[in-house]
């Protein structure tokens, strides 16, 4: 139970941030109509050692220019980088204006640790919790999923905890999810992925957030899937720039089931020997990915940084997509 104290902390924190818009609202077509263009956020990863704090705040500074939505910060498999992901959380909602948005997992936590977690961004206002299933630790041989079987539970409670807290005046956390246009490789039946992605949705999720993509064709169809299914919520598309060669097979090995188109794969083929034709090639398909999904209305784009600002300010730049708009 919460102490008064800490409950009058909560209260506060939130009547202090009672003006910010609730995120839903923010990624919907009525904001993307007004604000004539998708949302455009960020994904950051916390640093692995103290000495990458200074670099990652350089880098975050230069994001802020851009006037992003929101910035998601990564959660470590199995939480392991849950105090630097707090840390960061907490950091940006202090020293910036961005509106920054944990990962939360449900592998290895207790309702517990969840509740004292959420306990920690109400109190800081923090009001926006991107809920996700979660990874294993590299190498670990068991694991437990804790109190949370799959993410649709992490989001119900999420739902509830943010209500009781008082958070978005009552309201609760602004909640997202993932999403998988081209399939979660555990779940080969594609019919059973979207009766996933609905349970999550119909427990409270206010937007999706999609899983890297480089086949707008393949996320077309599945956008059109998701409606078909009742999906009615906003769907944010994750773009990544691909930096190098090294960096499309580290993506191939994490992001498993992604499909690298042939006209893709041709391009960094020609540009092979020469490293910065290559990270051209990709900021090229990423530009042309964000181009066809403007022309078809997507309340949201969401890059996948690599905690990096140079060609997600470059692919901004290119298409004046709303964040740059004010800065042109």
């Amino acid at each position: 139970m919460l102490s008064m104290r800490h409950k009058r902390m909560v209260r506060a924190a939130s009547l202090a941030y009672l003006d910010a818009m609730h995120l839903g609202d923010a990624l919907s077509e009525t904001s993307r109509l007004a604000r004539q263009g998708p949302a455009v956020s960020f994904e950051f990863f916390p640093p692995k050692t103290e000495a990458g704090w200074a670099p990652l705040f350089k880098s975050i500074a230069d994001f802020a220019e851009l006037s992003p939505e929101f910035v998601s910060v990564t959660y470590g498999a199995g939480g392991t980088t849950r105090d630097k992901t707090h840390a960061l959380v907490l950091r940006i909602r202090r020293e910036t204006s961005i509106e920054p948005v944990p990962h939360l997992t449900c592998i290895g936590h207790t309702k517990d640790d969840v509740r004292r977690i959420l306990e920690l961004y109400a109190q800081n206002g923090v009001e926006t919790i991107l809920a996700l299933r979660g990874d294993p630790p590299v190498g670990a041989r068991f694991h437990s999923l804790g109190d949370f079987q799959q993410a649709s539970d992490l989001v119900r409670f999420i739902r509830v905890e943010g209500a009781r807290l008082g958070v978005h005046g009552g309201r609760g956390f602004a909640i997202g999810v993932a999403g998988f246009p081209e399939g979660h490789p555990e779940t080969p039946n594609t019919l059973h992925q979207l009766d996933h992605l609905k349970a999550k949705v119909d427990e409270g999720a206010d937007y999706i957030v999609t899983q890297l993509f480089f086949d707008n064709h393949a996320f077309h169809d599945w956008r059109e899937r998701c409606t078909l299914a009742g999906i009615r919520v906003p769907i944010t598309a994750g773009i990544m720039p691909i930096p190098s060669i090294t960096g499309m097979q580290r993506m191939a090995d994490l992001a498993a089931g992604t499909r690298f188109p042939a006209a893709l794969l041709s391009q960094l083929s020609r540009a092979a020997n020469d490293a910065r034709a290559v990270e051209d090639a990709g900021i090229a398909w990423a530009e042309q990915q964000c181009r066809d999904l403007v022309a078809h209305n997507i309340e949201g784009i969401h890059f996948y940084t690599l905690n990096k600002s140079d060609a997600t300010r470059r692919i901004c730049k290119a298409l004046n997509l709303p964040c740059t708009k004010s800065r042109a």
